[in-house]
């Protein structure tokens, strides 16, 4: 398991410095989802499967969702499509799924030895929930208000009146 670990991590690192270096933001997109997978795997190593799963639905998942959003509000018209279709040639996607096919390996290895030795304290989903909707509800619900003002901001800045362009 220490061989995996190690390897999601140099992955990881690999694939964080590409995101970091890329010009063009489709790319550095895709290097930094497969930068999460990479740590996913590795907090999955650990025995930390909950933690993985958070780890895939909130950061790579919201990252993809922010970036769709994004792309939508802009609006940036036909010669964009054209130009992003020159820039997303086949081979534009090598990097990230060679990195991403070295971290399935990795979790397919991790899931066939079953030898995944907790060295923590497990989390239940169950007492995530009950922390989340107990202790700090309040929390919770400031935060969803936060998400729905900021999302009806963003609709209102990003949409177009009747008569102007």
């Amino acid at each position: 398991m220490n061989a995996t670990f190690y390897a999601a991590a140099v992955v990881a690192l690999i694939a964080t410095a590409l995101a970091i270096t890329r010009k063009n933001v489709v790319h550095g997109l895709l290097y930094l989802i497969v930068s999460l997978l990479g740590v996913a795997l590795m907090f999955f190593v650990i025995g930390a499967p909950f933690v993985a799963a958070l780890e895939v639905i909130i950061y790579a998942g919201a990252i993809m969702v922010l970036f769709v959003f994004a792309m939508m509000l802009l609006n940036l018209g036909r010669q964009t499509v054209d130009q992003e279709r020159r820039w997303l040639t086949p081979r534009t996607w090598i990097g990230p799924l060679v990195l991403a096919g070295a971290i399935g390996v990795e979790l397919l290895y991790a899931l066939a030895s079953r030898a995944a030795a907790t060295t923590g304290p497990l989390v239940d989903p169950r007492q995530v929930g009950i922390a989340l909707f107990g202790r700090y509800a309040i929390g919770v619900e400031l935060a969803s208000m936060l998400l729905l003002a900021s999302l009806i901001g963003a609709f209102h800045l990003g949409r177009r009146r009747q008569g102007r362009s």
